[in-house]
Formats: structure tokens, sequence, C-alpha cells
């Protein structure tokens, strides 16, 4: 409860309410609000919620209005004598102190508690990050080794793709090769099933008497047509090339 405001709190566990209209007091400095005192005060004996203090005076617990009308309070301490209306006034102002002092302790306690649970989400959250960076430490190292292992697959894709280059030129040159003898070979298969060359030698020609004998690859009676008995005659005939005149030479005088 603050300080500086005016009211009261139920005293039961858990429920806190701001106390208005009717309360239930008792002898053992709690409050407690309506509800929660009539359910709990009506079983015997009476046990404090609070401190779970016996509660068996006739006058340990009290249904008290807070607050009262101006007739009530004007009669309530009339008639008494002023050490008894100032007794009644410091038990009434001990009830609130003590009120006060015991939402001070529950305040303290539930900040403490509420401190002591951040101190430990702070270690556990520092564990945590620890165990983050660890991790983050770790996959960093992976990430460089598998950079690495990139870089040696790239140099040997690389060198894969300059041989495999190279053997594709050294296909296709094969394959011209290839090529070519093929078409030579299918050259030579047509020319063999076409078959040799035929040459005539006239030995199945007749040779009649008289007639020129026939050469291989020569036709005789072609040959000497355009020739006469006389000019054949001549033709094999081989005379003596003419002596070239004496040439005069001059006398000396």
């Amino acid at each position: 409860m603050s300080m500086c405001e005016d009211f009261l709190l139920c005293n039961f566990p858990k429920c806190r309410a701001v106390l208005s209209g009717f309360a239930w007091v008792t002898a053992c400095s709690h409050a407690f609000c309506d509800q929660h005192g009539s359910g709990e005060f009506s079983r015997s004996p009476a046990i404090c919620p609070a401190c779970s203090s016996a509660l068996s005076g006739k006058l340990d617990i009290v249904r008290t209005e807070l607050a009262p009308s101006e007739d009530y309070k004007a009669m309530v301490l009339a008639g008494l004598r002023p050490e008894t209306v100032l007794d009644i006034s410091g038990r009434a102002l001990a009830f609130w102190t003590y009120q006060v002092q015991q939402e001070r302790l529950y305040q303290e306690y539930s900040l403490s508690r509420t401190e002591g649970q951040v101190k430990q989400m702070e270690k556990l959250i520092a564990q945590q990050n620890q165990s983050r960076e660890l991790e983050l430490s770790s996959m960093r190292g992976e990430i460089s080794s598998l950079k690495k292992v990139m870089e040696e697959y790239k140099r040997k894709y690389s060198d894969a793709s300059e041989h495999l280059m190279e053997r594709n030129r050294q296909y296709q040159k094969l394959q011209g090769l290839y090529d070519s003898l093929r078409l030579r070979s299918m050259v030579g298969e047509r020319d063999g099933r076409a078959g040799p060359p035929q040459y005539s030698t006239g030995a199945g020609r007749p040779v009649s008497p008289g007639s020129s004998p026939q050469f291989p690859g020569c036709d005789g009676d072609r040959l000497f047509s355009s020739l006469d008995p006389n000019s054949a005659k001549g033709f094999f005939h081989f005379s003596t090339p003419p002596h070239p005149k004496a040439r005069a030479y001059p006398r000396k005088q």
C-alpha cells in the first residue's frame, strides 16, 4: 500500500483488492474484504488467513464500515473520557501503522523477488548469449572452411573444364581424320566393285597372211592406213645424208 494514499488492501493471499464499503478487521491487525471475510470467518473456530492466529474472542473479529456517516462519528466516542478517546485513537493509528509497515515489507519482498528473478534471467541470458557466441564462432569457422573447400572445387572445376576442352579438340581432330579415312575407304570399295581395267592384246583375232602384226593397245591397220605401198617402203629406207660442199679457201698472195 502506498503511504501517501489513505486506503487499505485486503490481506487475503492472492486478493489484495482495495477495501471499500465494509471490511473485516481482526485483533491481529489484519483487514479483509467483505467477500473473503464473510467466507473465512463463518467457520468455527475462526483462523486468520494472513497469520493463522486463532480468533476465539467475541471482539477478535469486527465487521466495520470504512466510511461511516457523520452521525455515527459524532456519537461513537461521545461521553468517553479524553484518555479513553486518546487510547482508542492511538490503537486505531497503530492498526493503520501496522498495515503500512506490512505493505512496505510486502513491497520490499516483491521487489527483492523480482530482482532475484531479473538476476536469474540476466544470468540465463548471459549463458545463452555465450552459447550463441560459441555457436556463431563455430559457424564462422565452418563458413571459412566451406569457402576454402568451394575455392578448391572451383579450381578443380576450372582444371576439369580445360581438360575437357582439350579432349574435345582432340576428339574433333580425330573425328575429322576418321571421316577422311572413311571417305577414302568408301571410294576404294566403289573402285574395287567396278573391277580392274581390261586391256586387248589381239591374241584372239586371226592373223591373215601379209597383214601387219598386232601390238597391245595399238591398231596396225589404223596406224598404216594413211600410208601407200611406196610410202611404206620409204618409211624404213635409210639414206645417206648429203655431204656438204667443200668450202673454198682463198689463196695467200
